[in-house]
């Protein structure tokens, strides 16, 4: 059986509670793709920002900055499984 803590004393949860809790772990379990997809474009838009200044209309960009923010901005395709996304590695700002 599994046990809580309650003002600081260890006791055994009664089945309504252990079936809340499995609920509750199956659902955290679920939402493991989206919380992890959505700071991955968290992440690749705050690095795309960085990059913005340079498609003003008066600055040319290069081949590599236009390069990189197209690695970027192809981050999200194709990844399927939280596993996947926490193995991304953004490219390299040039």
């Amino acid at each position: 059986m599994t046990q809580k803590i309650v003002d600081g004393v260890y006791r055994d949860m009664t089945p309504e509670e252990e079936a809340r809790k499995l609920v509750n772990q199956a659902n955290w379990e679920a939402g493991a793709f989206d919380r992890a997809i959505a700071n991955l474009r968290q992440i690749r838009n705050t690095l795309l920002a960085e990059t913005d200044f340079y498609a003003l209309s008066d600055v040319t960009m290069s081949e590599d900055v236009i390069n990189y923010r197209q690695q970027l901005r192809d981050l999200p395709s194709g990844l399927t499984t939280a596993e996947e996304i926490q193995a991304v590695t953004f490219p390299t700002k040039p």
